[in-house]
């Protein structure tokens, strides 16, 4: 049975190494990827590339995948606060699946609640937002706590790929 992921990025403003690294790293893999987002139309990176995003990230049916990845970059604040990406990451966790998160996007998971007493790592600047909502911050690149997998910044996407590689085989 071949393994699927679903990634979901930010319409604009997402960070380009984050999501192509560990994509390229699945994809050669053999792992099916789906990209999600806000709109269907283009979305752009912070670096410039343009993606088509497959679906809806409200049209995400969780088990379809065996992990959900969100990607970060400044535009992934646009998913802190929302109550679709806090429904799937809840199910993701509630299914048994693979929940990872990059750079800034470990926050969406910490405001569904989900890092309460959980090893987990962010980017620099928003260690507080994560501490604050009781998540135990380690300063590791990629951190993995049961099925869920956080890392820092655009320098750990390579070693993200690989732990979410690890974790769904």
């Amino acid at each position: 049975m071949k393994k699927k992921v679903v990634f979901i990025i930010a319409h604009t403003k997402f960070r380009d190494e984050e999501l192509l690294e560990p994509k390229k790293i699945l994809k050669e893999n053999g792992v099916n990827i789906t990209i999600a987002s806000s709109s269907l139309k283009i979305a752009e990176g912070m670096l410039g590339i343009k993606i088509q995003p497959d679906i809806l990230i409200k049209d995400i049916k969780v088990e379809n995948y065996d992990a959900i990845i969100f990607i970060g970059g400044t535009g992934a604040s646009e998913y802190w606060n929302n109550k679709t990406a806090h429904y799937i990451a809840s199910e993701t966790l509630e299914k048994n699946k693979i929940l990872a998160a990059i750079c800034i996007a470990p926050i969406t998971i910490a405001n569904a609640g989900l890092l309460i007493g959980k090893k987990a790592t962010v980017y620099q600047s928003e260690i507080n937002k994560i501490k604050d909502k009781k998540a135990i911050y380690t300063d590791s690149k990629v951190e993995r706590d049961g099925n869920i997998i956080t890392a820092q910044d655009p320098s750990s996407a390579n070693e993200f790929g690989k732990a979410i590689l690890s974790a769904i085989k």
